[in-house]
């Protein structure tokens, strides 16, 4: 999103929208999206488990640094859609970028392969983040080919299967890591994501407005009161949700063994991808604010556990909640802000929200690893739970969009 230009030149919605799809390609769209989710969040969870790992113990990286590279790649997520988002209202055009994410996510598997220090990983995770350009578009497409009765649902299944997807990758994780190691891993990973990115190339079909193009250039004037206040609070939360990876290395500090950190990571994937869909279903007939202060809520019973239960036998727990927070946060904030968006900014508003999310996720990653070498682990779940409070009560203050 861009800031705040002259009335002449303020946002403005043209009557042409687009073709209304029926519900054959409605789910002809959200299915071909699902399967291809599944295909590179089966090749991305085959790294994700070790990820961590790989940095501190192969590449001889403190967490400081994990932090950094886990925040850094989360900001260039959040410029690349913003980017993406915006270029794909302007020329009309959405399913390019979408595909050109997925080839961009598995050229970096092979970076990682080939990586010898962790300075190394940074173009490399870069590039990996930079795919994610793919998001606000491919969420722009599923929203226009909803109506309300169906979008949650919708943003569900692709949730659904992305944590499937994960889960059937952890499972190839463990089987092949042992066997193969780190770098073999990486380069196997790259395989499925691209057979995603010929789905989206030879299925998905773009849609085309009847008149003029509907964009017209974005200002903040445009936006509601309910959209900027969402926008805050979710920043909010997002400079205490720190990545996984803390998770993780809390886990193996506490004395879980190497060997069944994948294991945690696919109790978070299969809690996650059976409650997804569920979740986003609740959001269409409860109501997204509902449903989002639910995922706080969960995210807050994360910390309390990390700071309050020591044990080896509460992390299986721990990662139960962490999946079930990312099943109710993900669809029900999707389908918010795209309800709050004019259909032809759908794209821009999607991917400026997600940049505004993302930058705060640099230093909530690099403050959070920062904390932990300086002060304690636990501090870092300690200001995290004071953040989430934080934007729980503002979420208070949010209307919820009403119509189609």
């Amino acid at each position: 999103m861009t800031g705040e230009t002259e009335p002449a030149e303020e946002a403005r919605i043209d009557q042409a929208m687009p073709k209304p799809i029926d519900a054959d390609e409605e789910r002809r769209t959200v299915r071909t999206f699902a399967a291809a989710s599944f295909l590179n969040d089966m090749g991305s969870d085959m790294i994700y488990p070790i990820w961590p790992l790989f940095v501190t113990e192969v590449l001889g990286a403190n967490m400081a640094v994990l932090g950094l590279l886990d925040g850094l790649g989360e900001a260039m997520v959040s410029i690349s859609q913003a980017a993406s988002g915006y270029a794909s209202d302007r020329l009309g055009k959405r399913k390019v970028f979408i595909w050109t994410g997925y080839l961009m996510g598995a050229l970096s598997r092979v970076g990682y392969a080939i990586a010898l220090t962790w300075q190394a990983l940074v173009p490399f995770r870069l590039l990996d983040r930079a795919g994610k350009m793919r998001g606000a578009p491919r969420d722009a497409l599923v929203a226009d080919a909803s109506t309300r009765a169906t979008r949650g649902g919708n943003f569900g299944l692709l949730r659904a299967a992305d944590h499937l997807g994960a889960t059937v990758g952890v499972l190839l994780c463990m089987v092949l890591f042992p066997l193969l190691g780190h770098r073999t891993v990486f380069m196997i990973a790259a395989v499925p994501t691209v057979v995603g990115a010929g789905l989206i190339i030879f299925i998905i079909r773009e849609r085309r407005a009847e008149g003029e193009s509907t964009f017209k250039g974005l200002s903040l004037h445009g936006l509601s009161r309910d959209l900027k206040l969402l926008v805050v609070l979710s920043a909010v939360f997002a400079l205490g949700a720190f990545t996984y990876s803390f998770l993780l290395i809390h886990a193996q500090r506490l004395g879980v063994s190497d060997a069944y950190i994948p294991a945690l990571y696919l109790i978070f994937t299969v809690v996650a991808s059976l409650l997804s869909l569920p979740f986003g279903r609740l959001a269409d007939t409860w109501g997204r604010r509902r449903v989002l202060a639910a995922a706080y809520a969960l995210w807050g019973l994360v910390c309390v556990v990390a700071i309050g239960l020591r044990l080896v036998g509460a992390m299986p727990l721990l990662f139960v909640l962490f999946g079930a927070h990312k099943a109710a946060l993900e669809p029900s904030q999707r389908a918010i802000v795209a309800e709050m968006a004019p259909e032809g900014l759908r794209g821009s508003i999607l991917g400026g929200f997600n940049m505004v999310v993302g930058l705060a996720a640099l230093p909530a990653s690099l403050l959070a690893g920062v904390l932990w070498d300086r002060l304690a682990p636990g501090v870092p779940f300690m200001a995290s739970l004071g953040l989430t409070i934080i934007a729980t009560l503002l979420l208070v203050f949010v209307r919820e969009p009403e119509g189609e």
